[in-house]
């Protein structure tokens, strides 16, 4: 008795014997590979010429910045890095207000506390920055940023590999966008991140186009609208 049969593994697909079945076959990897590169593609052209850096973004009242992680209680590196950036744009006058948003979803993780805890201590007034405890995802952060503190015009703070998904996300919940991409030094951590966009890529498609509700929506808050009256910049 051969292995095959004792172990029953199962048979290699076999390829197609004739030259219409394997252009067929051509036809339709060809075909997969077309429709997933489809929403990577979306995302390019959405966020084509809305991409800036702390130097040269667009004067507006509002940046958002997107959660990434904590350790031990304090922002990762990477959400250290994009909470610079947003303090830099502070810092220039570039924006007037910051909505840190971020997942609060266990009393033992609060990421928008600890980004604003960062913010202040590398000198952004604790009144300009406003939290966002349900920015679970990056849909839901763009969908509360315009339904719950009434943003419609923001720089978005985050990675490079993230930035466009940010801008096209927030463009399809109504938020006027632009985007300014942190540069990070290209190790493991960089490259998981790129790859996961490639899939993440298809959820951004489909949120845009179906629109799903947050997570969590709950009632309007005033947050942004306190703190551009309260004199947003010295």
């Amino acid at each position: 008795m051969s292995v095959r049969r004792r172990l029953r593994l199962p048979r290699p697909p076999r390829l197609p014997r004739t030259r219409k079945g394997r252009r067929q076959a051509v036809q339709c990897v060809m075909a997969v590979c077309v429709l997933a590169l489809l929403p990577a593609t979306w995302l390019f052209l959405t966020a084509s010429g809305r991409l800036r850096t702390t130097e040269d973004a667009p004067r507006t009242d509002v940046a958002v910045v997107f959660g990434a992680g904590l350790w031990d209680g304090e922002p990762s590196p990477y959400l250290a890095h994009r909470l610079d950036a947003a303090a830099a744009l502070y810092r220039a006058g570039r924006v007037r207000a910051l909505l840190v948003t971020g997942d609060n979803s266990r009393a033992d993780y609060d990421e928008p506390d600890a980004m604003r805890a960062y913010l202040t201590r590398h000198g952004v007034p604790a009144r300009v920055v406003v939290r966002d405890y349900a920015g679970f995802d990056t849909w839901d952060s763009c969908v509360r940023a315009k339904k719950i503190f009434g943003v419609d015009r923001a720089i978005l703070v985050t990675q490079g590999f993230h930035v466009r998904r940010a801008v096209a996300l927030c463009e399809a919940a109504g938020v006027t966008s632009y985007g300014v991409g942190v540069d990070e030094p290209h190790d493991v951590t960089w490259y998981a991140g790129g790859a996961r966009e490639v899939f993440a890529a298809g959820k951004a498609a489909l949120e845009a186009v179906f629109r799903p509700a947050p997570r969590f929506l709950g009632a309007r808050e005033h947050g942004i609208r306190d703190a551009l009256r309260g004199g947003g910049h010295p």
